[in-house]
């Protein structure tokens, strides 16, 4: 017989009755039924009832068993009476009579329960996570994880892609985020770069002609942590392709999240055709390029509806700046002055002036707006926005490119109050024709708004002839239920172009040769048009399994500060470490 099991703890089932089985694994939670000694006994494949009553040799040791040690058993499997059996666990119609127990390992008093896994301090889950890991939810999201990434490999490989790794230590990239540096101990003062993104070297892959590209890329970037963003790093479904339009990538990569979204959403509905939607049009209906579209709500202008009107507040504002705008939330089911009293309440404690409204009954608006903008105009913007009685609008005023964000949080607030978000689906879309540049207020500089590296719209002529924030490129992002999966774009592949286009961005050709010239040379023999796009697997994952924080599907993830609690990281080092890599520390100023 095996040293340790001939059966794993999720295996038995009613063929095995009058077996002699070897079971190991971890004493899960112990059961005193008046003598009779319950073990529940798991390891990573499920869960199998041990039984020991005081007749049993093993007894007197099974009464010292305590949660989390590790143990093995020998027994007969025995089917259950059928009062007893278990229909939640697959071994649930047989038990195990003990005959033999040997401890294997102790666990000290734990301080992060694994039965039960009630709620504990994410400091002290993080800090033990191996024992965070033993708990069912957690331990199941890793699993659902790695099946994911199985599945992702396998659908790429089908799609023709090949899967090639990139380099760890390569060189800074502009990517939108501080890099995390690696001092070069042979080359004194100079210092490696932890890739933000494969994107240089995939593109590269291209031009050496190796057509379709994948691999699930690790990505690092010093940058803080929000609940869809891990600090550190982060790993992505990384792809390239050549001679590929851009509607032709989306034709490829959209089968793909579809299917894999099919086939671990439980049965959601997932969107059959990716709308295409403009990045201008995404902010205006909806405040954001990241839209959760089971949202049915769609923000209109209705500027025009108070320019001379009686509501000086809006009409006032319009007059001062003809960039004003007044945008409206409709809110179908909301047309109680309750409700929109609790909204704009919820306005002022995020940090607003309020939250303007009209709600409908009668035939008739009411609030203070209706009231001070008359009944004509009133019912111009019922009409416009085809509202009810029972129905409420809402009113977010300024320049858009500052309440916006505001306004998409709004929306957000109200589809989930009135219940007019679906949460049984999986809502797809493209945002398409992204700005190529962007005003960096605090540079007082033009600077590119997305990828660097994106093929303009009207190539050179559009880069020489407009103005640059009325460029558009062929960027790309694909976002699920309000969840940015991934930024993507049809690339750059001539020098011309891309030298004109980081002119723009402020880059003198001696510094895009220092910092770009790998790229640079590469582009001047001979590019192929190429494009791809990266879908986050870490948000994949989350939104598969139904989490709304990325730590609840990595297996060792760091804390809000990027901090490992397990580990101990980032730690300092020895003063002859740093002397071997010429690095002295300053420590920062005093407050």
């Amino acid at each position: 017989m095996h040293a340790y099991r001939t059966h794993t703890c999720g295996a038995l089932r009613s063929g095995d009755v009058g077996k002699t089985v070897r079971l190991s694994g971890w004493v899960h939670r112990v059961r005193d039924h008046g003598g009779l000694l319950f073990i529940d006994l798991r390891d990573h494949y499920g869960i199998t009832q041990i039984v020991a009553d005081p007749q049993s040799p093993v007894f007197a040791l099974a009464e010292t068993l305590k949660p989390e040690w590790v143990v093995r058993i020998d027994g007969e499997v025995v089917a259950r009476t059928a009062d007893t059996i278990n229909p939640n666990l697959p071994t649930g119609e047989v038990e195990v009579r003990a005959a033999d127990l040997e401890v294997l390992s102790e666990a000290k008093e734990l301080p992060v329960p694994v039965f039960g896994e009630p709620d504990y301090p994410e400091e002290t889950r993080l800090k033990y996570r191996f024992l965070d890991l033993r708990r069912e939810s957690l331990h199941g999201n890793i699993m659902k994880r790695q099946a994911i990434i199985w599945s992702l490999r396998n659908r790429m490989r089908e799609a023709g892609f090949f899967e090639f790794q990139t380099p760890i230590l390569t060189a800074s990239s502009p990517e939108g985020a501080r890099d995390y540096l690696v001092p070069s101990r042979v080359h004194a003062g100079k210092f490696y770069a932890l890739p933000q993104a494969p994107q240089q070297f995939k593109q590269l892959i291209m031009i050496a002609g190796f057509d379709r590209y994948f691999q699930i890329a690790p990505c690092f970037r010093d940058e803080d942590a929000r609940a869809d963003r891990s600090p550190g790093e982060f790993y992505q479904l990384d792809l390239e392709m050549s001679f590929v339009t851009q509607d032709e990538l989306f034709a490829t990569v959209e089968p793909i999240l579809r299917g894999l979204f099919e086939e671990f959403g439980g049965g959601k509905p997932v969107t059959k055709k990716f709308p295409r939607i403009p990045y201008a049009e995404a902010m205006r209906k909806y405040g954001t390029d990241k839209p959760d579209l089971r949202n049915q709500i769609e923000m209109q202008d209705a500027t025009e509806h108070f320019r001379d009107s009686g509501f000086k507040l809006f009409a006032g504002m319009i007059d001062m700046d003809a960039n004003t705008r007044i945008w409206t939330i409709p809110a179908k089911g909301g047309g109680s002055r309750a409700f929109c009293d609790r909204m704009n309440a919820w306005a002022q404690s995020e940090g607003q002036p309020g939250l303007g409204y009209i709600f409908f009954r009668e035939g008739e608006g009411a609030g203070p707006i209706a009231k001070n903008i008359g009944p004509q105009r009133t019912q111009a913007v019922r009409k416009q926005l085809d509202l009810k009685d029972g129905d409420a609008v809402f009113f977010v005023a300024g320049l858009p490119g500052e309440f916006a964000a505001f306004a998409a949080q709004a929306r957000v607030k109200i589809g989930n109050e009135l219940g007019l978000t679906a949460t049984d689906r999986f809502e797809f879309c493209w945002i398409v024709d992204f700005p190529m540049y962007e005003w960096n207020a605090e540079e007082g500089r033009i600077d590119f708004s997305h990828n660097p590296f994106s093929m303009p719209q009207g190539g050179l002529e559009a880069l020489e002839t407009k103005d640059p924030l009325d460029i558009l490129a062929y960027q790309y992002d694909v976002v699920c239920n309000g969840v940015e999966l991934s930024s993507g774009a049809i690339r750059n592949h001539k020098p011309e172009i891309m030298e004109k286009a980081f002119a723009i961005a402020g880059y003198p050709r001696e510094e895009l040769e220092a910092r770009f010239g790998g790229m640079l040379r590469a582009l001047q023999y001979g590019a192929p048009p190429h494009g791809g796009i990266a879908p986050g697997i870490d948000r994949i994952v989350m939104l598969l399994c139904g989490e709304e924080n990325l730590r609840q599907v990595v297996m060792f993830p760091m804390n809000q500060q990027a901090e490992d609690l397990l580990m101990g990281a980032p730690s300092e080092v020895s003063p002859k470490q740093l002397k071997e890599l010429h690095i002295r520390i300053i420590p920062p100023p005093k407050a």
